[in-house]
């Protein structure tokens, strides 16, 4: 067993804790990261399947998620566009296809309008909260004990609408069904990208990729931490008092004045708190949830869809596959579309034997773009719900209530214990860049708290404010 000594412990090395490792190390503190699985990245994860990379976990960036894009040009990273190019396919609630061009989906104009006037009425709710204190709304109590399924129905009968309009927060971001979160969670999610209107616009919250994959951008953090980094070592036991931290992990243990646990809110029970924390943070937790999605990957011999003048971009609202993308990656020959199936529909696929599974899904995939989609030659199905660091995707949300009960205490510090994920974040809620700002802002707090400074309350994460990558080697 190896004991550390170190101003800063954190545990888990996703996005949001190597943030915080670099930033303090950068502002000249000593840290070490202690990561439970054999690999860097948390929820982003790629792999080479049979020639193909395959971005099993979060891979998109849009242009509002500033704190990412500042990151990754730090370190030298670039992006590419994602393949847009080409009409979309929409399938309606009565199975009928239907291949269209432009923003509305082809529901008849009735129910655009209608689609339209409850993404108005979103964002004009939307500007109100504050992603970082949504709790803050004057109606925010009242928003929060009705589910978002229900409330679209006080705001619209057409059945149609409401569907496809909840389709992108429930079964598209949150991946739980409707009915099972608030209004105010929902605008929460839409506050954190800056508008409804963004969150339905699939070319800008999809808007570009990384070069080398998202999980590149935690390895290159990773590399320049070096051998401060350590795999196969979860934390299950942390101690803890006003004057410091000793976290236990498999075979090193840290001393350290702070503890940063990195990790999305579902797994803070795994750690053993000696004293245990206060009851307040533990009834906290209790009511933050992961939802649930399958990944779908399906690789092909060519991008045959493109042949037929189609983007790959796919949605219906009802049936087991809801979204469909053309996710090739850079420069390679082979073609590949990435599927999404949320929340019950990915209940009663984990349900059907192997084989029945992968064809139920394949002619999901089949019914979009034709028979030619039922011949992959890799099928790959993400399932973060079944890993046991994760244990469910993208990340979690609160239950009926729990935003507006529990949410002002998230982000509050217990002691030397300071919490930081995608999951508590504001401005990038659910996204890697959220986690980027929430390292920075960690890193930021703890930093001042060991300098006995004050550290800066508007402060959002987007800049680093230690300076570059160069500091390190000042």
């Amino acid at each position: 067993m190896r004991i550390l000594d170190r101003d800063v412990v954190i545990i888990g090395a996703g996005p949001s804790g190597l943030t915080a490792a670099y930033e303090l190390r950068k502002a000249g503190k000593s840290v070490a990261v202690l990561e439970a699985r054999d690999r860097v990245g948390g929820r982003t994860w790629s792999e080479d399947m049979d020639g193909a990379t395959i971005e099993i976990g979060g891979q998109w960036i849009s242009p509002d998620q500033t704190g990412l894009y500042s990151l990754i040009e730090e370190l030298g990273i670039e992006t590419y566009e994602r393949y847009k190019a080409g009409a979309s396919v929409y399938i309606s609630e009565a199975g009928q296809r239907t291949v269209y061009t432009g923003e509305d989906f082809p529901v008849g104009e009735s129910t655009v309008a209608e689609m339209n006037r409850l993404i108005a009425e979103m964002d004009r709710l939307t500007a109100q909260v504050d992603p970082d204190a949504p709790w803050e709304h004057p109606r925010a109590e009242e928003l929060d004990m009705i589910s978002f399924h229900h409330w679209l129905r006080t705001l619209s009968t057409d059945e149609a609408a409401c569907n496809n309009v909840g389709l992108f927060i429930a079964g598209g971001m949150l991946t739980k069904p409707a009915h099972t979160f608030s209004a105010l969670q929902a605008l929460l999610m839409s506050a954190s990208a800056g508008s409804f209107a963004n969150l339905v616009d699939e070319d800008f919250i999809l808007d570009r990729r990384i070069v080398g994959t998202m999980q590149g951008v935690s390895i290159a953090v990773a590399k320049v931490l070096g051998q401060d980094v350590f795999l196969n070592n979860p934390v299950l036991k942390l101690d803890w008092s006003e004057q410091g931290v000793r976290a236990h992990g498999t075979d090193v243990t840290v001393n350290a004045k702070k503890v940063i646990i990195a990790v999305p809110p579902n797994l803070y029970s795994r750690i053993s708190y000696n004293p245990p924390l206060p009851r307040r943070q533990h009834v906290t937790h209790q009511h933050q949830s992961m939802g649930l999605v399958i990944k779908v990957h399906a690789v092909y011999e060519t991008p045959f869809w493109r042949e037929d003048g189609l983007s790959g971009t796919c949605f219906r609202p009802t049936g087991i596959v809801q979204e469909i993308y053309d996710n090739t990656y850079l420069g390679e020959s082979t073609g590949t579309l990435v599927g999404f199936i949320s929340d019950t529909q990915a209940d009663a696929m984990f349900e059907l034997p192997e084989d029945e599974r992968k064809a139920a899904i394949l002619e999901g995939f089949a019914d979009f773009l034709g028979p030619q989609a039922l011949d992959a030659k890799v099928f790959y199905l993400s399932d973060f719900g079944s890993e046991e660091w994760t244990r469910g995707a993208y990340a979690t949300s609160y239950d009926l209530g729990g935003l507006f009960r529990f949410g002002p205490d998230q982000n509050k510090n217990v002691g030397p214990i300071y919490f930081s994920s995608s999951d508590l974040a504001g401005e990038g809620y659910q996204h890697v860049d959220g986690a980027v700002r929430m390292g920075r802002r960690t890193a930021v707090r703890i930093n001042s708290a060991i300098d006995g400074t004050d550290a800066e309350p508007a402060y959002d994460g987007v800049r680093s404010l230690f300076g570059t990558r160069d500091s390190l080697e000042a």
